[in-house]
């Protein structure tokens, strides 16, 4: 397979797109032109070429009369195209080699759409100016864009062909990055899915206010949060550092904020400090916003957790 895309400075985008398709069909040639010839001649044709036309493998946004849109109205570029297309597919491929996870077409396609409204919009919205990706230099369209040569380097280079031999490097070693970041982004999704049963049945303590779960590793919070609201901490068994976790439950995604806080005289003490205040002997640390602590035994947990719950409000 050939794969088409435009020379000259590359964007998120444009390497989200080729990274995808690369990814699907393994071993495909890359090439960076604005020949119109040579980019007739490609299997796929991405962020160049003036066609949308995903039947014939064309994923252009910048034709005149480009209508192309999310049921959210976020306009779509090449990176939004091809994921729209074969995200799903993708998804299915790292499940299955990365995982040994085989997925349902329905799951792997809900997997797709969590990605596109989490990440890939976004680099769809930077590309088209509707809207940076995040504040600062550090969205992730803007570390892709970090990957392109300067202008000290191309000079260094000694000539347009030697130029476009670095960009194209560059953009290759964009792509090996933007294939973490897809691989990173379907774990953890899948094993999110997987862990919503065993969060479900972990085991209920002090009459519906305490959660125990085996394994900290689980992604707990937004289950605990949707789905049992009389929870107020949750302890949790540390597999890696043989130790147990108290936390408490947040009250709204993306906040510190608790549905109840750890007691206020705990704020970041540690060891015997900490032991000191709770009468517990293997007491290790609590954050000083008092959302996690950590003690030596499920026991001692328990108890800190039996202090929190008896804490004023």
């Amino acid at each position: 397979m050939i794969i088409a895309t435009h020379s000259g400075k590359f964007h998120a985008d444009d390497v989200w797109a080729a990274t995808v398709l690369d990814m699907l069909f393994p071993h495909s040639d890359l090439i960076r032109t604005r020949d119109p010839e040579k980019i007739r001649a490609a299997d796929f044709a991405v962020d160049v070429g003036g066609i949308w036309d995903p039947q014939t493998g064309r994923f252009d946004h910048h034709q005149k009369g480009f209508a192309g849109a999310r049921e959210t109205g976020v306009v779509y570029a090449s990176a939004g195209l091809v994921w729209k297309t074969h995200g799903a597919q993708c998804v299915a491929l790292v499940a299955k080699s990365r995982m040994n996870v085989q997925l349902p077409d329905e799951q792997a396609q809900q997997i797709a759409y969590a990605i596109d409204s989490d990440l890939v919009q976004y680099l769809d919205m930077s590309d088209t100016g509707a809207a940076k990706n995040a504040p600062g230099g550090y969205g992730l369209s803007a570390v892709v864009s970090g990957f392109n040569p300067t202008w000290l380097d191309e000079q260094e280079a000694g000539g347009p062909a030697a130029a476009d031999a670095v960009r194209l490097a560059q953009f290759r070693r964009a792509m090996s990055f933007m294939a973490d970041i897809i691989v990173n982004a379907v774990k953890y999704r899948v094993g999110s899915q997987f862990a919503v049963e065993q969060v479900r049945n972990s085991t209920l303590l002090e009459n519906g206010t305490v959660l125990f779960i085996a394994n900290s590793a689980l992604p707990w919070a937004s289950v605990v949060r949707n789905e049992m609201p009389k929870v107020l901490f949750v302890i949790s068994h540390n597999l890696a550092e043989q130790r147990f976790m108290l936390h408490t439950v947040p009250a709204a995604p993306d906040t510190f904020e608790s549905r109840k806080d750890l007691p206020a005289a705990w704020a970041g003490l540690q060891g015997q400090e900490l032991s000191a205040v709770t009468g517990v002997p293997d007491a290790g640390f609590c954050h000083n916003n008092l959302f996690i602590a950590a003690a030596g035994s499920y026991e001692s947990a328990l108890h800190m957790a039996r202090l929190a719950l008896a804490e004023p409000a």
